[in-house]
């Protein structure tokens, strides 16, 4: 079964007396943010995960189930399946060396096209004196077809609409596994 990396933006983080329950339900595989001070659950959470599934689908699904019915209140509002990644991420999936990530974002090594195409793409964060990258924007740049960024184009936006339909129009809403099946009778990767 392939593993899927993903995030759901929450509509509040988590308590730290929900976590329990999270980690017996998921085995501690589920990573959400906390607070201490309900004055802050105002404030959105999120909660990210590399999980195990027949599909992209499926995983989210699975996954959102448990953070919801751990934390009750707690709603996913959206989910992103493109991960933001260190150097070592990228070397690690492009089997590459580290130092030789280093010199395609510093320009050093690249793919030789010239002009701006040429440009590693830019760092999409940077905390704690690390940078982060895009996985699809640096697929991309090295000219490889990631079958699971192929898999997560439609189905983030499928999924994404729904949690935006079930939270204005609860009633009309499928079941997250009538979306799960629409899903996987539609979305093909080889």
């Amino acid at each position: 079964m392939p593993s899927y990396d993903f995030a759901l933006i929450l509509s509040r983080p988590y308590f730290e007396e929900e976590l329990d329950g999270l980690f017996d339900r998921t085995h501690g595989r589920v990573t959400v943010s906390i607070i201490t001070d309900p004055g802050h659950a105002d404030r959105p959470g999120n909660a990210s995960c590399a999980w195990q599934g027949r599909t992209l689908a499926a995983a989210i699904m699975e996954v959102l189930e448990h953070v919801e019915e751990s934390a009750p209140g707690a709603r996913a509002l959206r989910v992103e399946a493109d991960p933001l990644l260190t150097i070592r991420d990228i070397a690690e999936r492009t089997h590459r060396s580290i130092d030789s990530v280093r010199l395609a974002i510093t320009g050093a090594r690249g793919p030789g096209r010239g002009g701006s195409d040429d440009r590693f793409p830019p760092a999409e964060m940077s905390t704690g004196g690390h940078r982060l990258w895009r996985w699809s924007k640096v697929a991309d740049w090295y000219g490889l077809d990631d079958p699971v960024l192929r898999e997560a184009r439609p189905t983030v936006r499928a999924i994404n609409g729904w949690l935006a339909l079930r939270d204005v129009v609860p009633d009309i809403a499928p079941a997250a596994a009538e979306v799960t099946s629409a899903l996987d009778a539609v979305v093909h990767v080889a």
